[in-house]
């Protein structure tokens, strides 16, 4: 009974999710991309273009492109497009078209391109942490890939995108509009993956040398860090080596290097970004 009811709690937390992050998305088209004529890809940027050359409502138009295309999809690649795909998409076009009639934020457009990138991503992003999608071209990206598998959902959807894109350029009778949409799109997409894998605030080290044991210890005596041990093996020489494996913060990177630096010059250094650390010295594991 306990497990129903976290079950449904979860459910209603998605749904809850969704529909803000459809509000913010639709408050960026409304109050600074569709004032601007930028059309930055999918159904809705092409939508925006109908819209400022016919007078059709954008939401409405999005939804007559999609819906169709999402029983297409569902007939031809099964159910992995669910209910929360049909909800995004209707609720996204109805906040457009009559929720969110929010006022124009600035007719600059290149402030417009700007935050209204900012605005996109951040709405997508929550739509996306919930668990739903807006439709749309992601729906066409995987039933063309169904078809031509030697080009990826990604590469389709980046086409799809750029046509959308120039056929703004021409619509408009300006191609400064198609360079304005790409600079949306681009962040857009780049604060979705904020939104999905949050700030980088850690970095991961992992050194290959014949010090490893001496590295290790000079990382918890100097940095208070933890290290683990791993074992590897050199490829070429089939030499056993240890890896040593570790995760500071951005404000420890300089001195991390320095220790290894004093220690092993010729070190083998890898550094990666970490997006998040649950446990002892960083975030703490909550439910």
């Amino acid at each position: 009974m306990m497990s129903r009811f976290k079950s449904v709690k979860s459910e209603v937390k998605d749904y809850i999710g969704i529909t803000f992050g459809t509000m913010i998305m639709a408050l960026g088209f409304n109050s600074l991309s569709i004032p601007n004529k930028i059309a930055p890809g999918g159904f809705s940027g092409l939508a925006t273009v109908l819209y400022h050359v016919t007078g059709y409502p954008v939401g409405l138009v999005t939804l007559v492109f999609t819906i169709p295309l999402f029983f297409i999809a569902f007939r031809i690649l099964g159910g992995r497009f669910g209910v929360k795909t049909f909800f995004g998409t209707v609720l996204f076009s109805i906040n457009v078209d009559v929720i969110m009639r929010t006022p124009v934020f600035t007719n600059d457009i290149f402030l417009a391109s700007v935050f209204g990138g900012v605005v996109l991503g951040l709405g997508i992003g929550v739509v996306f942490k919930f668990g739903g999608t807006t439709g749309g071209t992601d729906l066409l990206a995987s039933i063309m890939h169904k078809y031509f598998r030697g080009i990826s959902v990604g590469t389709w959807l980046m086409l799809i995108d750029f046509m959308v894109v120039i056929t703004a350029g021409v619509a408009f009778k300006n191609m400064e509009i198609s360079l304005y949409s790409t600079l949306t799109l681009y962040l857009s997409m780049k604060m979705i993956d904020l939104i999905q894998e949050g700030i980088s605030y850690a970095k991961a080290f992992y050194i290959i040398s014949r010090n490893s044991d001496e590295i290790g210890k000079a990382i918890i005596a100097e940095l208070d860090r933890g290290v683990t041990m791993l074992s590897g093996r050199g490829g070429y020489t089939g030499e056993d080596k240890e890896v040593v494996f570790c995760i500071v913060h951005r404000a420890q990177v300089f001195q991390m290097k320095d220790i290894v630096k004093k220690i092993d010059p010729n070190a083998f250094v890898i550094l990666a970004d970490v997006y998040e650390v649950l446990g002892e010295g960083f975030k703490k594991i909550e439910n």
